[in-house]
């Protein structure tokens, strides 16, 4: 990894043959961590990204408050092993929906990086969200770039601790709430309150403060670190890029040769490119890279970098677009925008949209036809046949009855699958709301009527007053 721009290259002896050759330097294999200070910037890109933050933000913090009826709206009871989504009750044998839903982000992430880039990293990711939340209490607190540049090199003074201080609350605060937030998601939110603020429930606030923790840590500190080392998108994003993919692009032809000049000079005249080389492009990134060198695995795609030139191109009243999103083959060909979106539109992101589409539509429709009834079926292994009164053969098995609605049901209990099978115990159960009970069920044959093998047989398990029904198989055991 080469070493920042800007910043000395630390030089380690490691072998007496370089320690005898007074011209041999030896780089780190590691950068050292530099403390990245993103200017304040405004534009269209800066306001798409806290509309994203405002929307993702209103969407976590308020959702675990909303009540469906007499429960949460989205609850996911570990505990109880129940699922609550808006109206649906999912218990863990609906995992294949957990599975259809991971498929459709992937597939998500798939067809918008081959649209544009990263751009889940630069407006959606949790990451770049809660760090943008964290910059701009800091921006708030200590001022805008040179200010905390000021602040951070200079001696501790009041007004340094007060300022330093403040921020550390409110970043606690936020990330405090957070890590309540998200484990309202998995225990009633308003009984988690309650059971915090009397100190109850260890396990509950462990999690609370862990998340919290991981809040503070990422969004206060690590930040950009974690894109460019720990998330694993950033490496792999290539493979999903090809020459008409939008990315942050720095137009080389027409940028080139840069440096400083006034609004008078003709830039043509001087050999000049549009660029004044002014660096406010690298001053508002967030990962601190020069988008000018090109195409970086650190770039996040955020387009901030787009808002500062598109504000100097204006100054300067230069035509904007010498750093816009664009593709490979429409810079290198000077295409317009409208000739580069056209491109969009290719095999790729057709089959990725159609696949898309297919399962969520699958998906959709697959919740709409379900079910709300669950059946397992468990042998009783402690009495696998028996002979009982009135010459009959008699099988004991366990239902696993689960009440996938929100209100009392009753429900019959019926057998087919051999002559004479008829069910000698209580035919008709109720199951309370979204809840699950064992029932013992005897299935009784007239002896030696059927011959000595194991039997399929069929437990017909029907809503009364309604045509719900589920169908489940077992077996039912006649000894030679």
């Amino acid at each position: 990894m080469r070493p920042a721009e800007g910043m000395p290259r630390k030089v380690i002896p490691i072998a007496p043959a370089a320690a005898d050759n007074p011209q041999a330097e030896v780089v780190s294999l590691y950068e050292a961590q530099r403390k990245i200070y993103p200017r304040a910037i405004s534009g269209v890109f800066a306001r798409w990204r806290w509309l994203m933050v405002v929307v993702t933000q209103l969407v976590f913090y308020g959702l675990p408050w909303l009540q469906w009826g007499e429960r949460q709206m989205v609850l996911f009871d570990l505990g109880a092993r129940r699922f609550y989504l808006f109206g649906l009750v999912l218990y863990p044998q609906d995992f294949i929906y957990l599975t259809g839903l991971l498929i459709i982000s992937a597939l998500s992430l798939f067809l918008f990086t081959a649209v544009a880039g990263r751009l889940w990293c630069g407006f959606a990711c949790p990451q770049t969200v809660y760090t943008e939340m964290f910059m701009w209490i800091e921006h708030r607190v200590e001022g805008d770039r040179s200010a905390r540049l000021r602040l951070d090199k200079g001696r501790w003074t009041f007004e340094k601790v007060w300022k330093k201080g403040l921020k550390q609350l409110l970043w606690v605060g936020i990330s405090g709430w957070t890590g309540f937030t998200f484990v309202g998601y998995f225990v009633p939110i308003r009984t988690l309150g309650v059971e915090l603020m009397a100190l109850q429930g260890s396990w509950q606030l462990f999690w609370v403060a862990f998340y919290g923790l991981a809040t503070y840590g990422n969004a206060g500190f690590l930040r950009e670190q974690v894109c460019k080392y720990m998330c694993p998108y950033a490496r792999f994003q290539s493979a999903m890029f090809d020459n008409d993919t939008l990315i942050v692009t720095y137009d080389e032809a027409r940028g080139e040769r840069r440096g400083p000049r006034s609004k008078a000079v003709d830039p043509r005249a001087q050999g000049l490119g549009d660029c004044i080389d002014c660096t406010l492009c690298v001053q508002v990134c967030p990962v601190g890279i020069d988008i000018r060198d090109g195409l970086q695995y650190e770039c996040i795609g955020c387009g901030l970098c787009v808002d500062a030139c598109n504000t100097v191109m204006d100054k300067m009243h230069y035509p904007r677009g010498l750093i816009r999103y664009g593709t490979h083959h429409g810079v290198a060909r000077r295409w317009s925008q409208r000739q580069m979106l056209r491109r969009v539109l290719r095999p790729r992101v057709l089959i990725y949209g159609a696949v898309l589409a297919s399962l969520c539509i699958g998906m959709a429709a697959s919740l709409v036809a379900r079910t709300p009834l669950k059946v397992d079926v468990v042998r009783d292994r402690a009495a696998l046949s028996r002979i009982v009164g009135g010459g009959r053969l008699e099988n004991v098995y366990r239902l696993q009855i689960m009440n996938a609605t929100e209100r009392l049901q009753r429900y019959r209990i019926g057998a087919h699958g051999l002559a004479g099978l008829e069910v000698a115990s209580e035919p008709v159960v109720e199951i309370g709301p979204a809840e699950s009970r064992w029932v013992a069920v005897r299935l009784q044959v007239p002896y030696g009527g059927v011959p000595p093998g194991s039997h399929p047989v069929f437990f017909d398990v029907r809503v009364e007053g309604s045509a719900t029904q589920v169908v489940e198989k077992s077996v039912f055991l006649v000894p030679r």
